[in-house]
């Protein structure tokens, strides 16, 4: 057999190595996972329905309504469009190219261990899961993995703009619906202005921890449906722009210095009207529509997350790794982390599994938890990757993945 006719030994594929990371990507995912907490922690400690019209909530005074708009004009959308921009680049940087069968083997593997680990976490532990929506997305945003950036970012900006604009139309509408099609759509949302049915809400999350556990179950199988319909094209959109930033080289940080600082400006400007927005809605004391349409923040939310990670890049850029290091290091654990989040806030508020603590603290209380278990994170994480490659559920999932146990210790890398 002639040489060039020999089999030439296929690569083994393994997990990024520490040294081959690209720092950008991880200070802006710590970002992410950190924010997602400031976005989900009144639905961990209240029924949805708090979201939904905040003054429900006893004892909601200027204070508290200050808290809300901290946490809407700041952080409401933008996390989830980091995270799904993040994990549409991971997208590309796992299955790579659609012509590499082994590593579309290796992708289809990690979104199918993904949707494994959502299933339990929607159903045991906490109903607002996302990990099972991006599993599923991701299913789809493979199959376009190929395609060029200006193509991703074309299609992916397209379909959020109209995602968007649906909502917000479909919001105006109900100013002119009939009475009956509004109290509807009210219901449909979530909507209620009754204290005692929120106290009816209330008393299922403070029974024994099986009584917890059946109604988070039923919980999560109402709101997941939902999830996984409605909101996939508009998840699918940003995975797109995601994938298309990373392809650019815009989150790998190579963009130049110019179109970051641009990035933050206008991401500044969009904050501002962001913020008069909530403050208008604030002012009339969040009134059905004008709380759920909220227009400016549906559109910019986008501009908002870009300036996030340019701001990061640049500091990242300009010398300032080591004091973004323990963010970094979060955004490495960012799946432990972001499950250990879920842990730590259902063991303080759910009944039968800790302090119980559900339907009792308001926002102001509210931000100083969030702050506990961001200094935890923070501290925690480079810690742990002093001794070891990756977070503790990474190990867990790649292991899975690739089907064989990988080295965790840094001194077995």
């Amino acid at each position: 057999m002639a040489a060039a006719d020999t089999p030439q030994p296929q690569p083994v594929l393994a997990p990024v190595r520490a040294n081959d990371r690209l720092f950008s990507l991880d200070v802006v995912r710590g970002l992410a996972v950190l924010g997602i907490l400031a976005v989900n922690a009144m639905s961990f400690a209240w029924p949805h329905v708090v979201s939904s019209n905040p003054p429900l909530q006893p004892g909601f005074d200027a204070g508290a309504a200050q808290g809300w708009q901290i946490m809407h004009v700041f952080f409401q959308d933008k996390m989830r469009t980091l995270f799904s921009m993040l994990f549409g680049a991971s997208i590309f940087l796992i299955g790579g190219e659609r012509s590499d069968k082994a590593r579309g083997r290796l992708l289809r593997s990690r979104l199918f261990w993904l949707a494994i680990f959502g299933l339990i976490h929607g159903l045991a532990f906490w109903y607002g899961d996302i990990l099972l929506l991006y599993a599923w997305t991701g299913v789809f945003v493979m199959l376009v993995r190929s395609w060029s950036a200006r193509r991703l970012l074309i299609v992916g900006v397209a379909v959020n703009v109209i995602c968007s604009a649906l909502y917000v139309g479909l919001i105006s509408m109900l100013a002119v619906a009939p009475p009956e099609a509004l109290a509807g759509a009210m219901k449909s949302m979530g909507w209620i202005d009754d204290p005692a049915k929120l106290q009816e809400m209330i008393a299922p999350f403070r029974g024994d921890a099986l009584s917890v556990t059946l109604h988070l179950m039923q919980q999560w199988l109402g709101v997941a449906p939902f999830l996984l319909v409605i909101f996939l094209p508009a998840t699918a959109a940003l995975m797109m722009i995601g994938m298309g930033l990373f392809k650019a080289g815009f989150l790998a940080g190579r963009s130049p210095a110019w179109i970051y600082a641009l990035s933050v400006a206008l991401g500044a400007g969009a904050l501002w009207l962001i913020w008069r927005e909530s403050a208008a809605v604030i002012a009339a004391d969040f009134p059905f529509l004008e709380t759920g349409r909220k227009t400016a923040n549906t559109f910019l939310a986008p501009l908002v997350s870009l300036a996030y990670a340019s701001a990061l890049i640049l500091l990242a850029r300009f010398g300032l790794k080591l004091i973004l290091y323990p963010l970094a290091s979060a955004g490495r654990m960012a799946f432990t982390n972001y499950l250990t989040q879920t842990l730590i806030m259902t063991t303080i508020f759910y009944g039968g599994r800790g302090l119980g603590w559900y339907g009792q603290i308001g926002w102001p209380e509210m931000w100083m938890v969030i702050g506990a278990v961001w200094a935890a994170q923070l501290i925690w994480s480079p810690l742990w990757l002093s001794v070891f490659r990756m977070g503790p559920l990474e190990w867990g999932w790649r292991c899975l993945t690739y089907r064989r146990m990988v080295p965790i210790r840094r001194a077995a890398a």
